[in-house]
């Protein structure tokens, strides 16, 4: 009776200490989980109001400040416990390394998300074309992947490694977008005038810049229509709206001075006359030789 109760008196420490750590590990595991999530949202929330950071690398930054706080409180909660962080340390390395060699094109993502982000081929809010065939809006730049938006509303999800080896264009990068409209004359047309009408309008457009001015030229003759190009400059974000409004006043420009779209035309008719002609003075003279040569017959 004597040695249960001191095996007893023994024991409810201990439990009291375990339950003690197990509620402090508890505490610090929930209390690190809130604060990386509090903590994240608002380095995301400084980070988007500064005009001195680039919403391409927020994401990732978001990522790695919660993980991090995240890392160090599930060592913090297995300290409690007795455990050696030197040890941890030593697993976290060969997990590390077992890991990484099974996941080496996932590392590449990461890498190539490095990339991206020192380098910055591709920003937030960017239209680029890449040379795998994707194109659209660039969303984020994450960790492994990097998200697109197409001009359909359709996102598209890439690796980092794809984004990084593929040959990228970029349509926003620059302020200003040139504009080539080439615009066919038939010939016969005033092309002077026409030239004039053109010029005219390019200039007279609100969105067209000014500098560097807008040329209107002869480009190039062809079998039917003379191609006149109207070349001007506008800001990337209006680009479209420039394009499809110049497009649609040309024609209805040249249309109210007389200029008829050029339409391929080719005469055939007098070929096929002469060819006619020809085949039947062949058979008349065939007939004639045929003729002749039954009268000189016995």
């Amino acid at each position: 009776m004597n040695f249960a109760m001191s095996d007893l008196a023994t024991l409810v420490p201990r439990l009291f200490d375990l339950g003690l750590n197990l509620l402090t590990a508890m505490l610090i595991l929930v209390l690190g989980w809130w604060g990386s999530a509090l903590l994240g949202k608002w380095v995301r929330r400084i980070a988007g109001r500064s005009t001195r950071v680039d919403p391409t690398v927020i994401p990732i930054f978001h990522s790695t400040v919660v993980w991090s706080i995240r890392i160090f409180t599930l060592v913090a909660v297995l300290a409690r416990f007795g455990v050696q962080t030197a040890s941890i340390i030593a697993v976290l390395g060969a997990a590390g390394l077992a890991v990484g060699l099974a996941l080496q094109g996932t590392l590449q993502n990461i890498a190539a998300g490095i990339m991206l982000l020192l380098l910055r081929p591709v920003r937030a809010g960017e239209f680029v074309t890449l040379s795998s065939g994707s194109s659209g809006t660039v969303e984020e730049v994450g960790m492994f992947l990097t998200r697109l938006v197409q001009p359909d509303g359709v996102h598209v999800s890439l690796p980092n490694s794809t984004v990084w080896n593929a040959t990228i264009t970029n349509f926003s990068r620059n302020p200003t977008r040139r504009f080539d409209m080439p615009v066919g004359i038939r010939y016969g047309d005033d092309l002077d005038q026409a030239i004039a009408l053109l010029t005219r309008l390019v200039n007279e457009h609100p969105l067209a810049l000014k500098e560097p001015a807008p040329e209107v030229r002869v480009f190039e003759y062809l079998d039917n229509v003379i191609t006149v190009n109207v070349r001007s400059w506008v800001a990337s974000p209006r680009y479209w709206e420039y394009r499809w409004d110049l497009l649609r006043q040309a024609r209805l420009l040249l249309d109210e001075n007389g200029y008829q779209p050029p339409v391929p035309v080719r005469v055939v008719s007098e070929a096929r006359h002469e060819g006619a002609r020809h085949q039947e003075a062949g058979q008349q003279e065939a007939q004639q030789q045929k003729a002749q040569h039954q009268e000189t017959r016995p």
